[in-house]
């Protein structure tokens, strides 16, 4: 990676990259030095109300600035802003509503160079390839854009489709890609100047991640294939709906789709006009990008308003008992895959989460690999906990209402405790933030109420039903830990004893005795209620599934059930 200081690489020697190159390192390095001077500098100095004084207007400037520079030179810089304008969840509206419309105003580039590009690509005449071609762009994006076209009569034949979307890469986005990774590279290597950004995050390994999938969102091969993939994967889903792919007019830099536009997601004034609920559809949109990350295990990764419509049915599909309107998605250059062990651990931190179990969440943190295994957490399972019990359940919206002194409160109870611990982001884990991100911010713009919790907590009961045999196990592991608790109580007793009698106060070691011997009786007694719970619990939910397994659970639960409710009887009788 090139190093703060040093010359431009031997690539981008041309002045008009060379150009680009500078531009952007100068924009990232101003708001460095900004942050650092005020979230860094002046609160160490004990002026902290200076620095958050005119925030909001800071920012909108910087936001300002950054979409006149995103803009005029497009590229990956638009694909930053275009994340950065669906965090209506964390970012002040100021911000996301000035970056906001990056996803539409690109600049679309000259039909002619257009044509030259498709017409080298396919090898034939646009006129002979298609049966019509509108040379107007019914979209712009960073890296290509999209023409409407139909297909001639024999290949739509074939297809079974003829009107289609026609994508084709802007001309020259290889060198520009080339550019913006190595001024991206170049900040990450500034970042890690920064010790609190240094111990948490690998800038380095980020770009090369961001590198990676976007060199794969220019390869439209590649893309074909994961549209391809995903519409095998949601077949069964009728909220679903996906493009298909004209292989015969497709290469690396043209792809050729069926026509699915409609009704773009955030045109909330549409969607009322056509009867659809903003609201349902933002459940809707919630559910299925769950299905993604925590089912299919592969995901739209780039889901913002320019890539996701909602189709309403035709008669014909509502006579035949389909769903009124489907989420359709478009645009699979960007797409994530998850393997199985982060799955498993994703899943358990939305468990958690749905649960408000701060101790659940730590657990399902370290699986997913964003904790490190020596990281003591008892103070980060503290803080969990509180912030469940202080704004767990909340909106988005409600948030905002919340008195921003709270926050700060909380802040400065545990904001040194999260600072502190060795959090890490894990391989392949920039898209699972993305596509969260931009879902998130999604559904907050279709319904400023959207509670994300009221869809994640039936949707982790669901998970839980589905992995009632990994509940059993867990359970069980829980009851085994309680038993060893159980057995172990005398020899901690005794320990307890001679202690005090080894000590020099006067004691009445008889009646600690007795005080402990009862503490024991009790605990005993305790912790068979939680096993008899544990076993009757664990049953249950895997009788759903497995009816012999989850019978003999329910039955072993009847012996602490028993010891429980009669120990303290039969004690008494022995004495």
């Amino acid at each position: 990676m090139a190093q703060p200081g040093a010359a431009p690489p031997p690539a981008l020697r041309h002045d008009s990259t060379r150009a680009r190159y500078r531009r952007i390192l100068r924009f990232a390095a101003a708001r460095l030095v900004q942050v650092w001077w005020f979230e860094l500098v002046l609160p160490r100095l004990g002026l902290s109300r200076l620095a958050e004084r005119n925030r909001a207007a800071r920012l909108t400037r910087t936001a300002e600035k950054f979409r006149a520079l995103a803009v005029t030179l497009g590229g990956l810089m638009i694909k930053v802003g275009q994340f950065l304008s669906s965090r209506l969840d964390v970012l002040p509206p100021e911000i996301t509503e000035e970056l906001s419309g990056l996803q539409d105003e690109v600049p679309a580039v000259p039909f002619p160079e257009i044509r030259a590009l498709a017409e080298a690509e396919l090898g034939m005449p646009l006129g002979t390839a298609y049966a019509a071609f509108d040379d107007t762009a019914v979209a712009a994006a960073s890296l290509g854009q999209a023409h409407r076209a139909r297909l001639e009569p024999d290949l739509a034949a074939d297809t079974g489709f003829a009107d289609v979307i026609v994508k084709v890469q802007r001309p020259g986005i290889d060198a520009i890609v080339d550019v913006d990774l190595a001024a991206l590279r170049r900040v990450a290597g500034w970042l890690t100047r920064f010790r609190f950004v240094a111990e948490h995050v690998d800038a380095a390994a980020l770009v090369e991640e961001f590198a990676h999938t976007s060199r794969a969102e220019i390869d439209y091969i590649h893309e074909a294939v994961s549209a391809e993939r995903f519409a095998a994967l949601f077949a069964r889903d009728p909220r679903v709906r996906v493009p298909d792919v004209a292989w015969e007019r497709t290469t690396r830099r043209v792809l050729t789709l069926s026509d699915v536009t409609a009704i773009k997601m955030n045109d909330v004034a549409g969607l009322r006009a056509a009867g659809i609920d903003p609201s349902e559809v933002a459940t809707s949109f919630a559910e299925v990008m769950f299905d993604q990350l925590f089912g299919a295990g592969f995901f739209h990764a780039d889901p913002h308003p320019g890539n996701l419509f909602v189709t309403p049915a035709t008669q014909e599909e509502r006579d035949a008992g389909g769903p009124p309107w489907q989420l359709t998605f478009v645009d699979f250059g960007m797409m994530g895959e998850i393997s199985d062990t982060l799955r498993r651990g994703l899943r358990r931190v939305l468990i958690a989460i749905a649960a408000r179990d701060g101790r659940g969440l730590v657990d399902g943190i370290r699986d997913v690999g964003m904790l490190l295994p020596s990281a003591d957490v008892a103070e980060l399972e503290k803080a969990l906990t509180t912030l469940f019990g202080r704004f767990g359940g909340m909106g988005f919206a409600q948030l905002r209402e919340v008195d921003p002194r709270e926050f700060r409160e909380f802040a400065d109870e545990f904001g040194e405790v999260v600072r502190s611990l060795p959090f890490q982001l894990p391989e392949n884990f920039l898209l699972v933030i993305r596509a969260v991100s931009l879902m998130s911010g999604m559904c907050s713009s279709l319904d400023p109420q959207f509670n994300i919790w009221s869809t994640a907590e039936p949707y982790a009961a669901r998970l839980l039903r589905e992995e009632g045999g990994h509940v059993v196990r867990d359970l069980a592991t829980q009851a085994a830990s309680y038993g060893r608790m159980l057995f172990g109580l005398p020899g901690k007793a005794d320990i307890a004893v001679t202690r005090f009698n080894d000590g020099t106060a006067e004691v009445a070691t008889p009646e600690i005795e007795r005080r402990l011997t009862r503490l024991e009786r009790l605990a005993r007694r305790v912790i068979s209620a939680v096993i008899f719970a544990a076993l009757l619990i664990g049953g249950i939910l895997l009788r759903a599934s497995e009816v012999a397994p989850g019978i003999v659970l329910m039955s072993l639960s009847a012996i602490p059930l028993f010891y429980a409710v009669f120990a303290g009887f039969l004690t008494r009788r022995r004495r």
